[in-house]
């Protein structure tokens, strides 16, 4: 069976580089902010055109973190997306603060910057717009209303850390952006983790306080933080594949382009907004029976994954907020129909031959 994510041709690719940067780890011993963590983060910030760059535990993580640190908490609301991983609201109500949604756009799957100024209270305290498959919103739309409104903005980049949009990179646009380091991220490492991102020397000190239980000085604690550290191995391994990473991107649009041409007239491929570039981290499509496609497929030895078969206001943990089906149409249609396709940099076109054909023996008229 071909691999949905192949780490393992990656590694093999990368084997010598990344053993030495592990053993470097093991020789001088330092696992906790060692200086590893240190040139990754000078390394971030010159990749993505901010300022700081603050390394930390995990992609969810580095969300409850910068709401920690712009203090939101109960009597808050939170603007973001229904149609994302639950991180992205979760963190939201783990601070007693409540999610508020809005619905999507279905050419791209991100938030509907034209439903944001409805969903404004004088409760309002941020927005977490969310970057889906590898593509960003329309972040000068999104960081005008929200100037208008005194309303911070924090990018959810974890799946779109390398795209751009109009000449400036994901992570790069907000007053806070993070992402994520999960192993199946473009950028991901072996375990978990994650960085947060700013041009504010202030809200830097601050999250990197908040990363070490509240103080940059040991036992001396200014706020309430958490234990948001990277491990130095994690930083290490990280290091090199950030080296060709910019690579792998080219791969995957190469990819992505090949699947376009031969799956266009056949089902809803991804669009790709007016000044944007795509990493397509998930190459998703649309049919009528996602489902039986995606039996179809796994019949013929191809994994395919659904990014995501519910939507999180339908989670049982949200019921409290009152939503109900219907609530958000776009994204609960979506929710019906999307499936993702292996994407990798290291997807063979026999292999990309194969999916097609089996996707196209399948689908017989694509989703209105």
């Amino acid at each position: 069976m071909m691999d949905f994510i192949d780490l393992k041709t990656q590694y093999r690719n990368y084997k010598a580089e990344i053993d030495a940067a592990v053993h470097a780890v093991l020789d001088h011993g330092m696992y906790i902010l060692g200086p590893e963590v240190k040139q990754l983060e000078e390394q971030l910030t010159r990749y993505v055109g901010v300022k700081h760059a603050i390394t930390v535990a995990s992609g969810t993580d580095a969300l409850l973190m910068a709401l920690m640190a712009y203090d939101i908490g109960p009597g808050d609301e939170v603007i973001t997306v229904p149609f994302t991983w639950i991180s992205t609201a979760e963190v939201v109500a783990l601070l007693g603060a409540t999610p508020v949604f809005v619905d999507i756009d279905p050419d791209t799957y991100n938030m509907d910057v034209s439903k944001i100024e409805a969903a404004i209270t004088p409760r309002t305290k941020a927005i977490i717009p969310v970057s889906l498959y590898g593509q960003m919103p329309d972040y000068d739309a999104i960081n005008a209303i929200c100037a208008k409104h005194g309303i911070h903005v924090i990018e959810d980049g974890a799946q779109s850390f390398g795209a751009t949009q109009r000449g400036r990179k994901s992570c790069g646009v907000t007053e806070i952006a993070s992402t994520s380091f999960f192993p199946a991220k473009s950028l991901g490492c072996y375990g978990d983790g994650g960085a947060l991102f700013t041009n504010d020397d202030a809200l830097a000190a601050k999250l990197r306080a908040i990363r070490v239980h509240g103080g940059e000085v040991r036992h001396h604690h200014e706020y309430i933080g958490i234990t948001g550290r990277f491990d130095t191995i994690q930083a290490a391994i990280t290091l090199v594949k950030l080296k060709h990473f910019d690579e792998e991107l080219r791969l995957r649009v190469q990819v992505a382009a090949y699947y376009d041409k031969a799956l266009a007239d056949c089902c809803v491929i991804p669009k790709v907004a007016k000044g944007n570039t795509h990493i397509h981290h998930q190459y998703t499509i649309r049919v009528r029976d996602r489902d039986g496609l995606a039996e179809a497929l796994k019949e013929a030895d191809i994994p395919t994954g659904v990014y995501y078969p519910k939507c999180v206001h339908e989670q049982p943990c949200f019921a409290y907020l009152g939503y109900g089906k219907g609530s958000f149409p776009v994204a609960e249609k979506a929710a019906a129909e999307v499936i993702s396709l292996p994407m990798h940099p290291w997807l063979t076109q026999d292999q990309q031959q194969l999916i097609c054909k089996k996707v196209r023996e399948f689908v017989t008229a694509p989703v209105a």
